[in-house]
């Protein structure tokens, strides 16, 4: 087979994977900043920690498989045309893309064409050839296959600046279900490998400069959402789990589209909605302290439609509010919707070198239409709130699908007119989105991105003294509950 018709194989069979970004990385990958606006198959563009969108050729070592997952284009049963590159070729295209500006580095994965040690191994040996022979400076994300040997996760880590490991469903009884090939031990067993040596290499350098740096952008995963029954809380639960027990740095919500038929799963539209609010809560998770059981607590099993978490926390809490500007610390201020991590030090700046005014606040960033009727300063309400209905409906970014999330029977319809909207929105000439790019992109921007913050003010720092101290035994419970 031509190797041009291998790229066009092994690029779809990747396109929905949605565990990679390029994020946390130290290495030097030459010229920054190259981005491709028309590029050839198997390029993807992702979103950087820091906001920046850079390119990686996302590809399949091989779409050979002998695991039958029922959500998988690549499942065993599938009659498709399969093929595998070797470790040249992979390491050719590479470098030719980056030499031609196409891409800033490599994702790689693979189907599990044999034993995992051997699927492993193939994938290490293009990265060593790329670091070691062809001396390529640039990001290299690999899959770790599960039940592959710990040295060969120790190697693969030595070369490549992330790996990741897909846990796929929230459950094991999902797993067994829908993967019966999968075993969820494996995948928390490389998780945990991974984790344990990313801690041992920081603690390493910090007495020993000279140590290997081992994954230097981390861990991260892939959830998919909706290809099973489990609801928000389960899934947010898990992934709070997995952030505190194994040090992740981030995992991924793809929602499930229904690419091969099976009794097993449900049809209808991508949940693309609540794939996207499953990524702003993930974001309230990961960096502002805010725990799966409050998100969830306010809004019931299944996240809103018609709220961002922020909110419908704000709504849950009213005796929270209003924050009085002028004397709340951070972590109060990061609980008013509409206004952000950014925002809220600029607040802090500006409390240090004088007095704060009313209208110094919209071009401090605050979005005032949402932040206004949670805030007072100097003892006065910015707004008065109205009844909660009606506060609601002010601060919705989607008032229209008001109830969709609370009623199962309304929900399918919020996601088939979602779904619709995410495709008339797509970008003409860059041909199908995979599975919730809209929703990603969202997730990354300003106002779209969550920001919420540690629990705790001044009246609540207990709170959160205890919300910490119960953070590790919380993710062992979580865990267990999903994986015992």
């Amino acid at each position: 087979m031509e190797l041009g018709q291998k790229l066009e194989i092994l690029a779809a069979g990747a396109r929905y994977d949605a565990s990679c970004a390029s994020s946390g990385s130290s290495r030097n990958a030459g010229a920054a900043g190259g981005l491709g606006s028309s590029t050839p198959a198997g390029v993807c563009h992702s979103f950087a920690g820091d906001g920046r969108c850079v390119s990686l050729l996302k590809l399949l070592y091989s779409n050979v498989c002998r695991y039958d997952c029922a959500y998988c284009l690549n499942r065993a049963s599938n009659e498709a045309e399969r093929c595998s590159f070797t470790a040249e070729e992979l390491v050719r295209l590479t470098m030719s893309f980056y030499r031609r500006n196409y891409v800033e580095g490599l994702f790689l994965s693979s189907g599990v064409f044999s034993d995992p040690d051997i699927v492993m191994e193939r994938l290490v040996e293009v990265a060593r050839l790329l670091r070691e022979r062809e001396g390529f400076g640039g990001y290299i994300h690999l899959k770790a296959i599960p039940g592959c040997g710990e040295k060969l996760l120790r190697r693969a880590g030595l070369y490549a600046d992330r790996l990741s490991a897909n846990i796929e469903l929230p459950t094991a009884d999902s797993l067994a279900r829908l993967a019966p090939d999968k075993s969820g031990a494996e995948i928390l067993g490389a998780m945990r490998f991974i984790g344990d040596s990313c801690a041992e290499e920081r603690a390493d350098r910090g007495r020993i400069a000279s140590t290997p740096r081992f994954a230097p952008a981390g861990q991260s995963t892939q959830l998919v959402v909706g290809a099973s029954p489990e609801d928000d809380g389960r899934i947010l639960g898990l992934a709070e789990g997995l952030y505190r027990r194994y040090g992740l740095r981030r995992v991924y919500y793809s929602a499930f589209v229904p690419v091969l038929p099976d009794p097993r799963l449900p049809g209808g539209a991508p949940p693309l909605l609540r794939e996207h609010r499953l990524y702003q809560a993930d974001w309230l998770l990961r960096f502002y302290g805010f725990r799966a059981d409050e998100l969830l607590d306010a809004a019931g099993p299944r996240l809103p439609a018609d709220l961002d978490p922020k909110a419908a926390w704000a709504l849950a809490h009213p005796a929270f509010f209003p924050v009085e500007l002028s004397r709340a610390e951070l972590p109060a201020l990061l609980r008013v919707p509409g206004l952000g991590a950014t925002s809220a030090r600029r607040i802090l700046a500006t409390r240090r070198a004088g007095r704060l005014r009313a209208e110094d606040l919209p071009r401090m960033g605050l979005v005032m239409k949402r932040a206004k009727w949670f805030l007072s300063l100097y003892g006065r309400r910015l707004a008065e709130a109205p009844d909660q209905a009606s506060l609601r409906a002010l601060v919705a970014d989607r008032p229209e699908l008001a109830g969709a999330g609370a009623d199962p029977a309304a929900a399918p319809a919020a996601e088939a007119e979602y779904a619709m909207r995410d495709l008339e929105a797509a970008t003409p000439g860059l041909g199908p989105q995979a599975p919730g790019t809209r929703a990603k992109a969202a997730a990354a921007g300003t106002e779209g991105r969550p920001s919420g913050a540690p629990a705790g003010t001044a009246s609540g720092g207990d709170r959160a003294a205890g919300a910490a101290a119960g953070g590790s035994a919380r993710a062992r419970d979580q865990l267990e509950l999903a994986f015992p």
